[in-house]
């Protein structure tokens, strides 16, 4: 029972139960509406009849009125003037015709069933007519008529004198009426059952191609909370909301699985890069301990664990230094970098380590002020031309150019060293990603100078870029904003 209530408590039937009720609100309204014309046009209808037919044997009565007694059958019979009335009531069979005089006692009834009856009009009725010289209206003529008909009366007035001589009411069943009713409120019912049973369908359809892929998103983000990235959604070719849903899904999809990938291979490589180093230091450590170690290569293994520990201190401030940029947990302050002097400090920082692996290091270009943090411009350019003087061979050279490209400054370190593999270059911004593992480790690098350096063009709203060819050299363009709102402004 309770999963029966959570189903109906479901978008389906909600989105059902206001259709359908819509629906049906729409057609009670439009059956009151139509209900309402419609009756008051046929008894509207009805009225002009019965007035009409009144005028008409009002017209007849007069001389039958100015004899101003009750005829009897027999004279009636003889009577000029009656058989013309009884002509008339003849053709207007469906109607019954009353002719009274000015005090409301009629002396003259078409209806059989009052023959021979003493019968007076209500005081009410009668006084309307003569006042008003028309009325017309539902009564039962003071319980003269077991239920109401329509009434219709007109005064009979003399053509010669303008006198009153009394009135004429024709009355008539309301039978056609409700007929007309009847057929119409049938009529209505099959309608709205009809339209009903439309517009449940074709709610139904709707709503489950709505319903679909927001129940398959539910079935998903439950993978996903389950670590299962693989899931896609459908859009079933739908270029509407839903569709648009789907894709922006799929690419929320997409980031997670790479995240995750990223997460994976981020604990792998940390793992790899922490366990290398430790298991040396340990090494050395249980020679020296366990007193395997000669006493000559004690100071040299002491060098080594140290060495190894650099190494470790290194790739901890590096992974710091990342995580800091991520979150902008440290952002320190933004301020106008001249990046020319940024540049030319930090060939003079690299000049040492750029001669002793006999390559030749220089910047040029136009003289640029970017809205920028200058730790991190340094710590961009310093990366980038540090790589550029490790992976470059004896007699080669390394140089940062500084420019505008538009709105945009550019950053370009260019380097005739031993460049990237093509089938690499799409990785090589990644975090531990090495080209060559091997040539890496000789140099010190942790694999995290590139990264950096992307995440630091990112922080500025910047991008990077890269260029190379294996055994000719390699260029590395970093794109910032000129202008741009601080972070601690945004």
């Amino acid at each position: 029972m309770k999963r029966l209530r959570e189903q109906f408590r479901g978008l389906y039937w909600r989105q059902m139960s206001i259709t359908v009720g819509m629906v049906l609100l729409t057609l009670v309204l439009l059956g009151t509406v139509f209900f309402s014309l419609s009756y008051n046009y046929a008894r509207g209808q009805k009225t002009d009849e019965l007035l009409e037919r009144a005028q008409v044997v009002s017209r007849l009565s007069v001389r039958y009125l100015e004899s101003g007694r009750y005829l009897t059958m027999e004279e009636l019979r003889q009577d000029q003037v009656f058989q013309q009335l009884a002509a008339t009531a003849a053709m207007i069979s469906d109607m019954d015709i009353l002719v009274c005089d000015e005090e409301g006692h009629v002396l003259l009834s078409t209806d059989e069933t009052m023959e021979g009856q003493s019968i007076t009009i209500p005081e009410g009725v009668m006084s309307a007519v003569l006042e008003q010289g028309t009325w017309a209206g539902r009564s039962r003529l003071d319980q003269l008529y077991e239920s109401k008909r329509f009434v219709g009366g007109v005064s009979v007035v003399s053509p010669t004198t303008g006198k009153v001589l009394g009135s004429v009411f024709t009355v008539s069943s309301g039978d056609t009426v409700d007929a007309l009713w009847r057929t119409f409120a049938g009529l209505l019912v099959m309608t709205a059952l009809v339209v009903l049973m439309i517009s449940f369908v074709a709610t139904s359809v709707t709503t489950m191609r709505q319903i679909k892929p927001i129940r398959e998103m539910a079935a998903a983000t439950r993978q996903y909370a389950d670590g299962d990235f693989d899931v896609r959604m459908n859009d079933y070719g739908r270029e509407d909301e839903i569709g648009e849903l789907a894709a922006s899904f799929n690419n929320m999809a997409e980031s997670l699985q790479q995240t995750e990938r990223q997460r994976r291979e981020f604990i792998a490589n940390i793992s790899h890069e922490l366990k290398t180093p430790l298991t040396s230091i340990s090494g050395f450590a249980e020679m020296i301990e366990s007193g395997m170690a000669q006493q000559q290569d004690v100071a040299g293994f002491a060098g080594r664990i140290r060495l190894e520990a650099s190494r470790l201190q290194c790739l901890i401030d590096d992974i710091m230094r990342l995580s800091e940029i991520e979150d902008g947990s440290n952002p320190g302050e933004w301020e106008n970098v001249p990046l020319m002097d940024v540049a030319k400090e930090t060939v003079e920082t690299l000049s040492i380590e750029a001669q002793e692996n006999g390559v030749a290091i220089s910047c040029g270009g136009e003289p640029l002020t970017v809205d920028a943090n200058r730790h991190m411009m340094e710590e961009l350019m310093t990366n980038l031309l540090s790589n550029a003087v490790k992976y470059n061979r004896p007699g080669g050279t390394a140089h940062i150019n500084v420019e505008k490209r538009g709105e945009m400054a550019a950053i370009m370190v260019s380097d005739t060293g031993i460049g990237i593999p093509s089938e690499h270059q799409s990785r090589v911004f990644e975090r531990f990603y090495r080209v060559d593992k091997s040539r890496s480790k000789q140099t010190g690098g942790t694999g995290l100078g590139l990264s950096i350096v992307r995440h630091i063009a990112e922080y500025h709203k910047g991008s990077v870029s890269l260029q190379s060819q294996e055994d000719v050299g390699t260029e590395i363009t970093v794109l910032l904003p000129i202008h741009q709102k601080t972070v601690q402004d945004q």
